[in-house]
């Protein structure tokens, strides 16, 4: 007796169908499960014969074979549980095939036949629905996360009983929905009201925010510099459903959603310590998982204290600043994560913090200074848009407690400048001004007579290389579209230079 089921997997963040075919047949008992299982799914044989013994029925004492399809995807995890235990009762006509076929099943049995909830629920209902399926049959605490996918209904079932009821006919289950709300800036621990001073600083944050810049920050210990980059998420544009999908998505696959939570609708902010290894940054494993960079995926990556993470680990960070993606190759397979993120960093400007200070002096020899800055590539320095110089406080501004601009305010020009973007980029398929290729940049970064004089000057007298030409005009579309202006004038092009320009008092030759 032959009978199939349906049921979803995960291959990178992606979702996947995987048909479960299952055939009882005249011999001696024997239980095999083929198309490339894991060890976990070999496991399955086990709890799917005390679940469906624990539940009450009979199990076949035939040969049984499961067939997982597609067989040349390696299947791993516990989620194949429950359609093959499903297969196995149908094949045993315990289960009539009419509601069967029209949904797909996921969720790992316990031995007395509840259902424990699985990870990559998200990516795995969004592959139900495109592949047709009317519903989705799954553990109760991973209902909410599913429900977010609009127009798939959503049963969720608590032991395997209910499944089998609900299967026959005899047990009705209400579907759950979502209704998205994203996170406001009132729910934010953290504002930029609470920064004292550091006014240059604010706007270099804000301008990155409007166009989506990479940021680095140097300045001696206690400047700020920490401060400012956790409060950079509080004036980023409102992420949208579509995007709070992808995050959530990453984060289902590896088990690291909050508990409670079906949906993440604040921007990440990710802050790994500068002990972290390529692998932990990048993603990859013997089971490529996603690193912190697809982690910050609409987010923010904030690199504090830069120079004492390993110089190879920075440098693997040149391909996702470019790319916005991650691309890891392994002998069964390759795997692509996406890694669409801010980069924010931080710095001293020396071993011990101090130099170029105005009231404190350094006590690093100049061979140490540049041992220091150059763990810091070139080529990673050219791919930030924004080198800012974060001084210490002033008295004056430290005693000062009157609260500065907050965040909420900051964040409605934010926005009103990403509208623009928007506008201008809708046929181009990109959401901001850092996304933009050279043909882009060519036409919609026009300037007037002045900023093209003033820009070929500072290309000279800086040395810069065609990517920060590039980066620099970006950099000046996003300032004068905050400015709501369609032409770049050589204001906005000076302070572009500018942000180019800080950290040549530390770093010579970049």
């Amino acid at each position: 007796m032959l009978a199939k089921a349906i049921s979803n997997a995960v291959l990178g963040i992606d979702g996947y169908s995987v048909e479960v075919e299952v055939d009882l047949a005249k011999g001696l008992p024997a239980f095999t499960i083929v198309g490339l299982p894991d060890v976990a799914v070999k496991e399955a044989k086990e709890r799917v014969r005390s679940a469906i013994k624990n539940t009450g029925y009979p199990f076949p004492i035939k040969r049984i074979t499961v067939n997982l399809a597609p067989a040349n995807i390696k299947k791993e995890g516990a989620a194949f549980d429950l359609p093959i235990a499903i297969a196995i009762l149908a094949a045993s006509d315990l289960i009539y095939n009419k509601r069967l076929k029209d949904y797909a099943l996921i969720g790992e049995l316990s031995l007395d036949g509840k259902i424990r909830s699985v990870k990559g629920i998200l990516s795995m209902a969004l592959a139900a629905k495109a592949d047709g399926k009317k519903g989705i049959i799954l553990p109760k605490h991973n209902a909410q996360e599913a429900s977010v996918v609009e127009g798939l209904k959503v049963i969720a079932v608590k032991d395997l009983q209910e499944v089998i009821d609900y299967l026959n006919g005899n047990l009705e289950i209400d579907t759950i929905s979502y209704d998205y709300q994203a996170l406001n800036n009132e729910e934010y621990k953290v504002d930029f009201s609470d920064v004292k001073g550091q006014e240059a600083a604010k706007r270099a944050l804000e301008v990155a925010a409007a166009g989506g810049h990479n940021l680095i920050m140097i300045g001696p210990p206690g400047s700020g510099k920490t401060m400012l980059a956790k409060r950079l998420p509080t004036i980023l544009p409102t992420l949208i459903k579509r995007e709070a999908i992808e995050v959530t998505k990453i984060f289902s696959i590896i088990g690291r959603l909050p508990q409670g939570k079906s949906l993440i609708t604040s921007r990440p902010f990710r802050s790994p310590h500068h002990t972290t290894s390529d692998v932990g940054l990048i993603g990859g494993g013997r089971i490529p998982k996603p690193g912190e960079v697809s982690l910050a995926h609409n987010g923010v990556l904030f690199l504090d204290e830069l120079p004492e993470f390993k110089k190879h680990v920075l440098e693997v960070l040149r391909q996702p600043l470019e790319e916005a993606k991650v691309t890891i190759s392994r002998a069964l397979t390759t795997l692509e994560y996406p890694a669409k993120f801010m980069m924010i960093a931080a710095m001293n400007p020396c071993p011990c913090g101090y130099y170029g200070d105005s009231k404190q002096e350094c006590r690093c020899t100049p061979k140490k200074i540049n041992r220091y800055l150059n763990k810091i590539s070139g080529p990673l320095l050219d791919r930030i848009d924004i080198h800012l110089e974060v001084p210490r406080l002033e008295v004056e501004e430290l005693t000062n407690y009157e609260k500065g601009e907050r965040s909420v305010t900051i964040k409605k020009r934010v926005e009103k400048a990403r509208k623009i973007q928007l506008d201008r980029f809708k046929s181009e398929r990109i959401n901001c001004n850092v996304e933009m290729n050279s043909a882009m940049v060519e036409k919609y970064c026009i300037m007037n007579k002045a900023s093209i004089n003033l820009l070929e000057k500072a290309i000279t007298r800086l040395n810069l290389s065609a990517r920060a030409y590039d980066r620099v005009l970006k950099l000046a579309r996003t300032i004068a579209d905050l400015a709501e202006e369609e032409i770049i004038s050589s204001k906005h092009i000076a302070e572009a230079i500018q942000y180019r320009s800080l950290d040549r008092k530390y770093v010579s030759g970049v």
